[in-house]
């Protein structure tokens, strides 16, 4: 079985099974290689509907070239100081983002977010994040914008006065309900169509089946966030007792 870095050959074959439709195992078994490697090398560059060969390969060529100059880079030594490997850290972070933009975020947008999540903190200034990320200043701001909008980030100000952007278990929750708003507001939108065009024709009829879609999972949305958000807020020993006072 073959070992060592994927060539730009097999990336190309890996491009083209992804175009034909193939799974990741099917890939794999073609390549002579484990299924989590190609799974890896997708998700880390693009995800199934934007992997390019080209491209892959050569950001696969230019992490090599930063592994071996980390003075340069100013990363520092591997482990890093809480004992985490930067190189791994900084490599799932990627393919962390590649999952963001598969849902539909822009690249930049879901590098940021990634960002979030991988540091124990949860918070970064603008300064921190275009060190971290080295992106320019009006990349954070767009990116933070957007995050913004979809409720995915909020501001607070730390001891220092600086703004800072958060993300926490209590965003998850305003996001999916920004969501369940949105989605009502699509099937206001719809009803008001069908009455317009006639309940009675086929276009309205289409519009008001659309409404009632969009309504159920609307609230199955709104639903779902309030129960998670009442899960994640409660005390391990407080649902405990609660369990055994039910079974009592």
């Amino acid at each position: 079985m073959p070992g060592g870095r994927l060539t730009q050959q097999e990336r190309q074959q890996i491009a083209l099974g992804l175009a034909d439709g193939l799974a990741y195992a099917e890939i794999a078994r073609r390549l002579e290689r484990p299924t989590s490697t190609v799974t890896r090398e997708v998700m880390r560059n693009g995800g199934p509907t934007a992997y390019r060969a080209e491209l892959a390969h050569r950001a696969t060529e230019h992490r090599a070239q930063r592994r071996r100059q980390p003075a340069a880079r100013g990363a520092g030594a591997t482990p890093s100081a809480d004992g985490r490997d930067v190189e791994a850290v900084r490599e799932y972070e990627e393919m962390f983002a590649s999952v963001f933009i598969q849902t539909g975020l822009p690249k930049m947008t879901a590098r940021v977010l990634a960002c979030f999540f991988t540091t124990d903190e949860g918070s970064l200034t603008a300064s921190e994040l275009v060190q971290r990320l080295q992106i320019s200043p009006a990349s954070v701001s767009k990116a933070i914008a957007f995050l913004e909008t979809q409720s995915l980030v909020r501001r607070e100000r730390d001891e220092r006065r600086r703004e800072r952007y958060v993300v926490d278990d209590d965003v998850w929750y305003q996001s999916m309900m920004a969501t369940a708003r949105a989605n009502a507001h699509f099937v206001q939108i719809a009803r008001q169509g069908a009455g317009v065009l006639g309940p009675g024709t086929p276009a309205g009829a289409r519009l008001e089946n659309v409404a009632r879609f969009m309504d159920f999972v609307s609230e199955s949305i709104a639903r779902a966030a309030e129960q998670a958000r009442e899960i994640l807020h409660t005390k391990p020993e407080a649902a405990s007792d609660r369990t055994e006072g039910s079974a009592g």
